[in-house]
């Protein structure tokens, strides 16, 4: 985070870097003898356990790019790209792959489970931490964790639910699966409480106030998980209350780069900061530069964004989300660009201090947009996309009125306008299991057209089965803890 933190959060992270699985304990004790006992004493203590918590997940940046992107159809493998993402892009995956390894979630998870058991223990030994205080960490703390279990849902389903930090050998290390849409109701309970006790504007520097947990980012966050669950009235009432909140604003077009540098901008609402001054470094300049060769802009994503492919998008597409170097030689340029003129790259430091943003107005406009059409309310939502649309400078749509056309016309706005902001799989999840996975086909025909002729008819199938369209629970998981059972895609 770019916030001073106490050098005692070095410590801390020695203390508390315990759970890399949600079944594993190590009792570690950091240097200079400072034990658990010693450490939850005064407010500070419990400040850096927070911040050790957004910086714990801010440092998963390239794995939420990967989960939101790599199975769907805007990224292209380039031959840096490791044997074991290919298979997961193919969806030729077995419970072995390293890369289904849930372990930083549930790292997230435990730092937030230690705020919440520890903090109002810290009241009874430090008088000037306040109620007014304590509750606002808790709160930042119950946003983290409810971030990470939303997640955890939607790339494996169903996931063991820890609300207990694991702090002895005596710990139940051994939890069960919970049905991943019962898990979010409790998720959502726990926000709709804690919303109350956080901040609208407080915090005293826009870093902070875009980095860290606001009632926008509790909306935000509500608003993804009820469109998740197709409850739209409450995607609708969540994202009015952003709105009513008139500090948030659509950037200008000629504006829109500044989204992702310098970032922080009047659209965000939530996003994980990085500094490379203060040695918080992000992943995504050194995954998607041009010397990388990890991952390039897909031919679906070329014919969206693409002066070649006779793209209308001037704001949002070649010299903005994609870059140009040479015949048929694309990157993205998100994370790599200065300016969006596809020429200026970050420099020295600020290579690695692009944000990694999690929510902005224009994602959950869209999300309302989603839930009005689904409840037949056209007009309003028709509204919606074409101000996105005014917004980067391309004429408005007037999609059929019907549940699938607006479906798909919603799908193709989030695309151009969030593309490579690890939006899109999820985005294609929601549809295909929507109705009772009606549109199926419309899923599986998209992931597809992105995959060599030879192993279309081969994925095809696979994606069939939705429980395939999920991960497998690790293999070392399963060997840790004798209660997780395998998704039964995997089992053969």
């Amino acid at each position: 985070m770019k916030m001073k933190i106490r050098t005692i959060y070095l410590l801390t992270v020695l203390l508390l870097a315990i759970p890399f699985s949600c079944s594993e304990w190590m009792e570690l004790i950091p240097p200079q003898g400072l034990i658990r006992e010693e450490f939850w004493k005064t407010k500070e203590d419990v400040q850096a356990v927070v911040m050790g918590a957004y910086q714990s997940f801010a440092e998963m940046d390239e794995k939420l790019f990967k989960f939101g992107e790599i199975r769907a159809d805007m990224v292209a493998a380039d031959y840096n790209v490791s044997g074991n993402e290919r298979e997961v892009m193919e969806s030729n995956i077995y419970p072995d792959n390293g890369y289904c390894n849930w372990e930083d979630f549930y790292k997230v998870i435990n730092y937030c489970n230690e705020v919440i058991v520890n903090a109002p223990l810290v009241q009874n030994v430090d008088d000037t931490f306040t109620d007014f205080l304590m509750q606002g960490y808790l709160s930042e703390a119950y946003f983290l964790r409810s971030l990470a279990y939303f997640y955890l849902v939607r790339i494996y389903k169903d996931v063991p639910y820890v609300t207990e930090p694991t702090e002895s050998d005596d710990a139940d290390v051994y939890v069960s699966k919970l049905d991943g849409d019962e898990l979010l109701e409790m998720v959502r309970l726990d926000l709709e409480v804690y919303r109350t006790y956080a901040t609208i504007d407080g915090f005293p520097t826009p870093g902070e106030l875009k980095g860290r947990a606001t009632k926008a980012a509790f909306d935000a966050l509500l608003a993804d998980i009820s469109l998740w669950l197709f409850d739209y009235d409450a995607v609708i009432s969540h994202v009015q209350k952003i709105e009513a909140n008139l500090s948030y604003v659509l950037m200008p077009s000629d504006k829109w780069f500044e989204l992702y540098r310098p970032g922080n901008s009047l659209e965000s609402i939530f996003e994980f900061q990085f500094d490379d001054n203060l040695n918080q470094q992000n992943s995504l300049y050194g995954l998607t530069n041009r010397n990388s060769h990890q991952y390039d802009p897909s031919e679906t994503a070329l014919e969206m964004f693409a002066l070649d492919y006779e793209s209308l998008e001037r704001k949002r597409g070649e010299d903005n989300s994609i870059a140009k170097y040479g015949e048929g030689d694309y990157i993205i340029w998100k994370y790599v660009g200065a300016q969006g003129d596809g020429k200026t790259n970050r420099t020295g430091t600020e290579q690695n201090s692009a944000n990694w943003i999690i929510y902005r107005l224009a994602d959950v406009m869209l999300m309302k947009a989603e839930a009005l059409s689904q409840l037949g309310r056209y007009d309003e939502a028709r509204d919606i996309i074409n101000e996105i649309r005014e917004r980067a400078d391309v004429t408005p749509v007037s999609p059929a009125l019907s549940m699938s056309a607006f479906e798909d016309a919603i799908l193709e706005e989030r695309s151009l306008e969030l593309g490579f902001e690890g939006k899109r799989w999820f985005d294609l999840m929601r549809m295909g299991r929507r109705n009772d996975y009606a549109r199926k086909s419309k899923l599986i025909e998209i992931i597809v057209q992105n995959v060599p002729s030879t192993q279309k008819r081969i994925l095809a199938i696979k994606l069939t089965n939705p429980l395939g369209w999920y991960l497998p629970i690790y293999e070392e998981e399963l060997e840790r803890n004798k209660n997780l059972v395998q998704n039964p895609f995997y089992e053969n």
